[in-house]
């Protein structure tokens, strides 16, 4: 058995027979997978000692993990494997012919060897560099088995929803750790030790509980950087949800039925949020990296002080926090600007160029789609049935969008993190923009089931 042979017959979820799955069905194993995310999380791995990674809460929300659980690695490994293809893909060292199922099947293929590779080379560098570090009755090899064991449940659990259910298991996993998130950050009456606030005497740490609670100690700048977490939050989600619904619609008709035609949607936001998981997800795992060499003595990437500082190239991919560097005191805006700026272009310049490789890599190119339009027997009123004018169309909109819509998620993303939103600022503007998708699809789902002619005329 060849190569080949071995990546075209990996281990996989089976999909349905069905052509297309009823809306209960999708509903419950979208559900079940959800409920069996949540409960992984709460398994702590046994025989873990010092957890070194607990401080990067962060970073456990864009890689849908729970540090210490058996599913520590959460998404980072699917997303690594990701992020490396469409740049091998993209650069032209590894080449798929993405227009035919053979392509399709050894791209999905060689993505799933790499995720399965990540997978046991993360669980190792997260024991061996210390990050996580075995206790009395444990050892490194037990802890390295169990983050394989999670890491392979993520990896087969993303594919259940993927064909089971509705959107996929990445997107599901982000916005249930950021949803979680987001609500204690809102309304949890915990204060910072674990006691209970208004009994112990310290502020919750729920944003909207704290702003009465320092209103009532008469600390007005708390209240309003309470206020301003709570207003920014809501902010990036407005703008992102109506950057979400803008779209370019393109007329087209049916060359065989005259008079009849329908509008081919281009979103605004072209890529949707793939490319800013790829970006937060790689400067997640910068960050990572760089502590976990850091408990080895290297410190090129910089370094993470305790108290969540950091130095060198670490310290600009960081996010600067303003409302919090406010409430505390005050802002150097000398050394401040500077990381601002860096920061922010790091996001926008991530989400674009990532775009523009998941553009050519997924097919959403100007000739891709419109040989998708031929193929579905529409073409442009007035003009003869050719493929090459409905791709020149789609060349004067798809650029345009892929970048536009890189540049207003990166900027979006970057400005929740430096206003210091309830979660992190890509954490809140994915969990938008999944959520939204999630209910386009559900939508459709729904009214494909309720409607029996418009169930046939898909199908």
């Amino acid at each position: 058995m060849g190569l080949k042979d071995i990546l075209l017959n990996l281990p996989e979820v089976s999909s349905p027979a069905e052509r297309k799955l009823p809306f209960k069905e999708k509903l419950k194993w979208t559900g079940i997978i959800l409920l069996l995310f949540f409960a992984l999380g709460l398994i702590s791995l046994h025989g873990v000692g010092a957890n070194s990674l607990a401080q990067f809460q962060f970073l456990s929300i864009i890689l849908g993990a729970e540090f210490g659980s058996i599913i520590s690695l959460g998404i980072g490994p699917i997303v690594t494997a990701s992020i490396l293809l469409q740049l091998l893909n993209g650069s032209g060292v590894l080449k798929f012919d993405l227009t035919t199922p053979d392509g399709k099947k050894m791209f999905q293929g060689v993505q799933k060897a790499l995720a399965l590779a990540f997978i046991v080379f993360e669980a190792a560098i997260y024991v061996y560099t210390g990050g996580l570090s075995p206790g009395p009755d444990g050892s490194n090899l037990s802890l390295v088995l169990q983050l394989i064991i999670g890491g392979l449940l993520i990896l087969f659990m993303d594919e259940v929803v993927s064909k089971w259910g509705f959107g996929s298991g990445v997107s599901l996993f982000i916005a249930a750790g950021v949803s979680k998130e987001i609500m204690i950050r809102l309304l949890s009456p915990l204060s910072s030790s674990g006691s209970l606030a208004f009994t112990s005497g310290e502020a919750p740490i729920g944003a909207l509980l704290a702003m009465f609670y320092f209103f009532v100690q008469g600390d007005f700048r708390e209240v309003l950087a309470n206020l301003l977490v709570i207003g920014t939050t809501l902010l990036v989600f407005v703008i992102a949800v109506y950057a979400q619904s803008m779209k370019v619609e393109l007329p087209l008709s049916f060359g065989r039925i005259r008079g009849h035609g329908i509008r081919w949607p281009l979103a605004f936001i072209y890529t949707s949020n793939i490319p800013v998981i790829l970006t937060a997800a790689l400067l997640a795992n910068i960050q990572l990296w760089a502590r976990l060499l850091q408990n080895r003595g290297f410190t090129f990437l910089g370094t993470i002080n305790p108290d969540g500082g950091a130095t060198g190239f670490i310290a600009l991919i960081q996010p600067l926090n303003l409302v919090s560097t406010f409430s505390t005191g005050g802002v150097n805006w000398v050394d401040a600007v500077p990381r601002i700026i860096v920061f922010t272009l790091l996001m926008i310049l991530g989400a674009i160029l990532f775009s523009l490789f998941w553009v050519k890599t997924a097919g959403m190119d100007a000739r891709s789609q419109a040989r998708q339009i031929m193929s579905s027997g529409l073409q442009i009123p007035g003009f003869r049935r050719d493929e090459r004018v409905v791709e020149s169309l789609l060349d004067r909109y798809i650029p345009a969008l892929t970048v536009m819509g890189a540049i207003t998620v990166g900027f979006l993303a970057a400005f929740a993190d430096v206003m210091g939103a309830l979660t992190s600022g890509t954490g809140l503007l994915l969990t938008v923009m999944i959520i939204y998708k999630l209910y386009e699809e559900i939508a459709q789902q729904h009214a494909v089931d309720m409607n029996p002619m418009l169930r046939k005329f898909i199908q």
